[in-house]
């Protein structure tokens, strides 16, 4: 890799006084022309601006997006080496198609011109990124902290909050990881019941698809390996929570946040929720469990029609299959679902605890069964044409929106 590519591929980032340098992925898809609004400046930005503007790249905190990335990689090259002259990228080629694209819709943009918006959108991201003062790795009740999920212990109830409202709580590697941790943790922790909900309009929108994007041809098979890995892991964490697992659906789930609440113990779901798992869609196959619980709770026929054809259901029908327990009024939602887990935990805790064993413990390793099976077919949905397509058409036609 040329010096140059290199640069706009590598974010290098200082934690703990480590320096670490960190894959940028790229959309692995040609992209449509990209309209950012870059500040304009009258000045003709110099060689050593242009170096200023490199060096901060570098600091940046937060993620820039996709068409971001690949603007900066365009403007780099433009500046640098002028108006594209390499051949176009094989069809397969899916990482460099998208950057020789995004350089190419540069046209005959000057090297100066070219240099002038790279320093402009550097200086307009690293205004916009002013990051927060860095969260401690623990609380100071020695309690680590999360920086996807609000996680609180009130009133004998652990409450794990979804907490990337922006993204409509998809749940991105990090936030993976996180709730695993949330989980390990309320499963140890006084708290009589664990709780999960979301903030915002949605309860989780599932995977983000981010997750996904890094997909240069040498990457793909590792990738789907530790997505495999990862997931089996996480489902895992649900099937051997020992305590009561509520769910507080505060509006709409999609995908593994729907498939894991057949591993909940009672589900509470506004009026306002829906849920859908649209695995046919993006070529991919059910996980969490739920082509053991679905049948299990609402009957093979109708949980063929989530599972197989992406069907969306309310709430209501939700609590008509047997998914959810019980549907409240949004306007009351929180207030009535409240009042009654202040009531459950005043319970005895142990009860509550031997007594879910009893409930589930004859699925146990069933559901462990059943979860690596799912895991193993998902590994091998993402490596196939089918899926990878029905991925990078999710994203086109979002990036037209």
């Amino acid at each position: 890799m040329k010096a140059e590519d290199r640069q706009t591929c590598l974010h290098s980032r200082h934690d703990g006084g480590k320096s670490q340098k960190l894959q940028i992925p790229i959309l692995a898809r040609s992209l449509p022309a990209i309209n950012l609004h870059i500040t304009g400046t009258a000045m003709v930005a110099t060689e050593a601006e242009f170096d200023i503007a490199k060096d901060k790249l570098k600091t940046l905190t937060k993620d820039p997006g996709n068409e971001v990335k690949l603007k900066i990689y365009a403007l780099f090259k433009q500046a640098t080496q002028g108006p594209c002259s390499s051949p176009k990228p094989s069809m397969l080629d899916f990482v460099n198609k998208a950057k020789w694209e995004a350089w190419n819709s540069l046209g005959k943009t000057t090297t100066v011109e070219a240099r002038q918006k790279y320093v402009d959108l550097i200086e307009e991201l690293v205004s916009a990124d002013a990051p927060p003062q860095r969260k401690a790795a623990a609380t100071e009740d020695g309690m680590p902290s999360f920086q996807t999920l609000d996680v609180t212990t009130e009133n004998n109830i652990t409450t794990i909050t979804l907490n990337r409202p922006d993204r409509k709580n998809a749940i991105s590697i990090l936030m993976y990881n996180e709730i695993m941790q949330a989980l390990e943790q309320a499963a140890k922790d006084d708290s009589t019941l664990t709780v999960m909900t979301g903030n915002g309009d949605y309860y989780c929108s599932g995977n983000d698809l981010s997750n996904f994007t890094n997909i240069a041809p040498e990457n793909m098979e590792q990738l789907s390996k530790d997505s495999a890995a990862r997931l089996r892991k996480y489902v895992s964490c649900y099937i051997d929570f020992p305590k009561p697992l509520i769910g507080v659906i505060n509006g709409p789930a999609i995908g593994v946040a729907v498939t894991v609440l057949g591993l909940f113990d009672v589900v509470y779901a506004s009026d306002k929720a829906s849920f859908q798992t649209p695995f046919s869609q993006l070529g991919q196959s059910p996980e969490g469990c739920s082509s053991y619980t679905f049948p299990k709770i609402m009957g093979t026929i109708k949980a063929n029609e989530i599972l197989l054809f992406n069907k969306k259901f309310t709430a209501a029908q939700a609590c008509e299959l047997g998914l959810v327990t019980e549907v409240f009024p949004d306007a009351t939602f929180q207030k009535e679902v409240w009042n009654k887990l202040h009531a459950y935990a005043k319970l005895p805790k142990n009860s509550l605890i031997y007594s879910k064993q009893l409930i589930r413990g004859v699925d146990k390793e069933t559901l462990h069964t059943v979860n690596g099976q799912e895991c193993d077919r998902l590994q091998e949905r993402w490596l196939s044409v089918d899926c990878i397509n029905a991925i990078m058409s999710f994203f086109e036609k979002r990036s037209k929106l």
